[in-house]
């Protein structure tokens, strides 16, 4: 079986949805659990919006993840969640629906391949059965109750409009079975047909009775009426999205867990920036493509020889379409453009367009398709879009014959080449990047609308599409007038000709960039342009006078004409931040978790008893199973059923609970418990005394205790969790605090934190809430959002100090841009970073009123860092804009 490492993104993601699940369980209303989690998660309460159509309680949230984030992945690693943190059961029905049948071929393959990760991340729910649609017509109740299935199917086979989907919805003589044994309450909730005159056995009301979750991944092409009509008939139990691009207007996703693809250019899955580069002439901007193709095709061949994995770099070129009425670049035109007069091979050019499907004939000539080393081909070329769901890391390069005025043209190819081989860095930085070359005398607008693509297409927010499409050339970025930020400063070009100036010859597009005054015969140049603008522009003219005045005020336009500010990380300079080690039997270590001190202890037997809370909790679980449990919505006034109680009732109809006795009880219990400070002899004692303890109670036997196993391992879970974070806060209290703790403890001599200059992602990016003050001393181009108003005046007052050479708004859980301290219980991420002008480090924790006194952990653990820093670290926590305390540690 292949093994397979998550990345951290993808583990933070999966920590959210299990956190979410449990806020679900906890709370009861998926809505109240959502806006709890979303706190805990991101120090901000989310809105939560619920379907129309379904109950306003059910867990709908959405994951985005964008290109090339391994959104299949997160999808099957979700499943052993929804199994144990939300419906509480060891089975059930997962309904996992894509948007194509090329996607869930796909989708189906990987699931299916033990060798692949997306099978064994699906096996850690236990025994899975993955069917698609027409096999789940023929569901066997064996199949149901000793393994999770997974229906993969497309959103459109269950639209009942379609005539030859209706099956779904009608009786089946295989399914009969499953509805023998029903109980009146089952019965009566049940899809009647569409005369209402029967209730058919069908698919639909099979997966009805087992309240399936469901997973839509690429949501964003699921979000019509019909689409949410279609899967409120199931009465799911869930439902999770994933999608780089989530609805935020008409039907609002919400998003729970948001990764960036500054996260992804982080752990090596996607390759970025891309370094775009334009050219007027069609013919020169294949060339220099295939020359970018050369070199990177030299790098990897040296790469290969010492040890690293085969690659071929690819070209797609994006043609145009073919016209009846005018010549056109179209894809037989690129492909003897490349024969005739580039003396490319054909073995080396594949077409793959609606009508040619030179792709799908490489998996049946070469083992392992355009992957293998085989394979000569390292030209593909397409018009509008490739076959869905067809992926490959080798594509390096884009070429656009077809220029990017609208961003539709260019949005799926772009999202094709940036894709890590291997989601692995390459040793050479040049391997790491992604090219697009595009017929184009607008640099700046080509650049734009490539940022448009990533953001509408690709899941980028746009402070990210800002950074990562840079100009290949030097002189080219100084054309990137739109790049925004106040990063790039434009002064206007004027010149006086001596003549009039004909601009109804200038292109509309180059004109935005002119301002002519007949009256004065002056011109203006409002925006930098290009050589081949430039030359537009020229022509207009008759006189060789004007037009050499022209062509020096188009070269001033892109030259003395414009200042880039760059940022200290844009400078690349370093900055590096003592973190907190400690000594342990002679070793140091990183102080990044509460275990990364060797304390002894074990789990305390008094305490393995059953508290009158637990007891409270499991009696009012016990009620649901018993038949149901009413609550009054205290918002509306109004009586009802709490969506999670009324689920588990369902669930325990058509789940038969095992009958363990006491020893294999104890013995799952264990298993539940996966902390790796606690011995298996200390985890079996304890269990069992607090199983015996939980039996001794009035009305408690084996059979409740077998119905309600999930519950019981969360409370015995969280149990053990109590104990241990109060021993854990008593030793590195001792150990922090206590005498001669300047011997156990050392500040950076080995570990420094590096602010790397590529992986600063905030959330949310400062948008000018508080204030319009413009920042000059950050360490990035980008900057965190503010949590209050007095916190960005701190912000404001740090940039303005000529004792502070620049200062991070640091992050939350962020890698490589979030700089901590760790406490007993958690991690502390301090909101300001300073590097000082005499080389030392300031850390600026500022908190309100309201939060000091809670503070106090925080503020002892930086007061130690600075203490123990032999003189290169301060620290200091502000409230009420008391600035003085910050200028007293300059």
């Amino acid at each position: 079986m292949s093994t397979f490492t998550p990345k951290n993104y993808q583990t933070a993601a999966l920590a959210s949805v299990e956190l979410y699940f449990r806020d679900c369980q906890r709370m009861g209303h998926a809505d109240y659990a959502f806006q709890e989690t979303t706190k805990e998660l991101w120090g901000r309460k989310s809105d939560f919006t619920p379907l129309t159509g379904f109950s306003e309680e059910m867990p709908y949230f959405c994951l985005r993840v964008p290109t090339g984030g391994g959104k299949t992945y997160l999808a099957a690693k979700s499943v052993a969640l929804v199994n144990n943190h939300l419906l509480h059961n060891e089975y059930s029905v997962i309904l996992w629906l894509v948007p194509s049948k090329a996607i869930r071929d796909q989708t189906l393959a990987g699931l299916r391949n033990i060798d692949h990760p997306y099978h064994a991340a699906l096996r850690e729910a236990g025994a899975v059965t993955v069917i698609d649609l027409d096999e789940a017509k023929a569901l066997t109740r064996s199949t149901l109750e000793t393994s999770t299935v997974v229906i993969v199917a497309t959103r459109q086979a269950f639209q009942v409009e379609n005539e030859e989907n209706r099956k779904v919805y009608e009786s089946s003589g295989a399914l009969m079975h499953l509805f023998d044994n029903l109980s009146a309450e089952q019965r009566v909730d049940l899809l009647p047909d569409p005369e209402g005159k029967t209730v058919p056995c069908s698919l639909a009301n099979a997966l009805r009775l087992r309240r399936p979750f469901v997973i839509v991944d690429e949501a964003h092409n699921s979000r019509t009426e019909l689409a949410f009509d279609t899967l409120a008939k199931f009465k799911p139990a869930g439902i999770m999205e994933l999608t780089a691009t989530p609805d935020m207007i008409k039907t609002p996703s919400n998003v729970l867990h948001s990764v960036s693809a500054v996260e992804l250019k982080c752990e090596e899955m996607i390759k970025l920036p891309i370094q775009l580069e334009t050219e007027s002439d069609e013919q020169k901007c294949l060339a220099l493509a295939m020359d970018q193709r050369e070199q990177l095709q030299i790098l990897a061949t040296r790469e290969q020889a010492e040890g690293a994995p085969y690659l071929r770099p690819l070209i797609l070129i994006q043609s145009e379409p073919k016209s009846k009425t005018k010549e056109t670049r179209h894809a037989e035109w690129v492909k003897q453009e490349l024969i005739d007069n580039h003396n490319v091979p054909d073995k080396e050019i594949v077409i793959a367009t609606g009508s040619e499907r030179g792709l799908e004939t490489l998996e049946d000539e070469f083992k392992g398709g355009i992957f293998s080393d085989q394979c000569p081909v390292k030209y593909v070329i397409t018009q509008k879009a490739l076959a869905e769901g067809w992926d490959c890391a080798f594509a390096y390069i884009l070429v656009s014959m077809a220029g990017v005025r609208s961003a539709t043209a260019v949005e799926q190819l772009l999202g094709r080449i940036l894709r890590q081989p291997q989601a692995r860095q390459r040793a050479n930085e040049a391997l790491n990047r992604s090219y697009a070359y595009v017929v184009s005398k607008d640099f700046g607008e080509t650049a734009e609308t490539l940022r448009d693509c990533l953001v509408q297409a690709s899941g980028f927010n746009r402070q990210e599409a800002v950074e990562f499409v840079a100009a290949k050339k030097t002189e080219q970025a100084k054309l990137d007038f739109k790049r925004g930020g106040g990063r790039i400063q434009f002064t206007a070009v004027e010149v006086k000709l001596p003549e009039e100036l004909d601009v109804s010859r200038v292109s509309k597009e180059t004109k935005r960039k002119l301002k002519w005054s007949k009256k004065t015969k002056t011109l203006t140049i409002t925006a930098p342009m290009s050589s081949a603008e430039t030359l537009e522009v020229q022509a207009a003219a008759v006189m060789d006078t004007s037009r050499e005045v022209i062509r020096q005020a188009g070269a001033a336009s892109r030259n003395e004409a414009v200042q880039i500010f760059h940022t200290p990380s844009e400078r690349g300079l370093a900055f590096f931040v003592p973190q907190m080690e400690v000594c342990i039997d002679g070793e140091l270590r990183l102080f990044d978790e509460p275990e990364a001190i060797d304390y002894p202890w074990e789990l305390p037997l008094y305490q393995a008893t059953v508290t009158d809370d637990q007891l409270k909790t499991l009696n009012l679980s016990m009620k649901v199973s018993e038949g149901g449990l009413i609550d009054v919505d205290e918002e509306k006034g109004r009586v009802r059923t709490s969506f999670t109680r009324e689920l588990t009732h369902d669930l325990g109809l058509s789940y038969r609970p095992e009958n363990w006795n006491e020893a294999k009880l104890a013995a799952w219990f264990c298993r539940q418990l996966h902390d790796p400070s606690i011995t298996h002899a200390s985890k079996r004692a304890f269990v069992a005394e607090w199983l015996s303890s939980l039996l001794q109670q009035e009305g408690m036997d084996l059979a409740a205790v077998n119905r309600q196993k999930f519950m019981l391992r969360n409370m015995i879970e969280s149990r053990v969790k109590d104990l241990r974070t109060e021993a854990v806060k008593t030793a590195c209290g001792e150990f922090l605090f206590g005498e001669g703790n300047e011997e156990r403890i050392r500040i950076g001599s080995e570990y420094q934190f590096e602010f790397h200059p590529d992986a600063y992602a905030p959330d949310r990016d400062d948008k000018g809430e508080y204030g319009d003050y413009d920042f000059r001393k950050h360490f990035y181009p980008r900057m965190g959002d503010f949590d209050s108003s007095e916190e960005y005046q701190c912000a404001c007052w740090l940039d303005r100090q000529p004792n502070i050479e620049f200062w991070v708004r640091n992050l939350v859980r962020k890698n490589g841009a979030s700089f901590f301290l760790q406490t007993a219980t958690k991690r502390f991420f301090p909101d300001f970073v300073c590097k000082l002008t005499d080389g030392r480090i300031l850390v600026v924790e500022y908190k309100g009123a309201d939060r000091w006194k809670n503070a106090e952990g925080d503020r002892l653990v930086g007061e130690l860092w600075e203490e123990l820093s032999g003189g290169t670290c301060a620290f200091v926590m502000v409230k009420e804009k008391r600035w003085e305390d910050i200028e007293a540690k300059f």
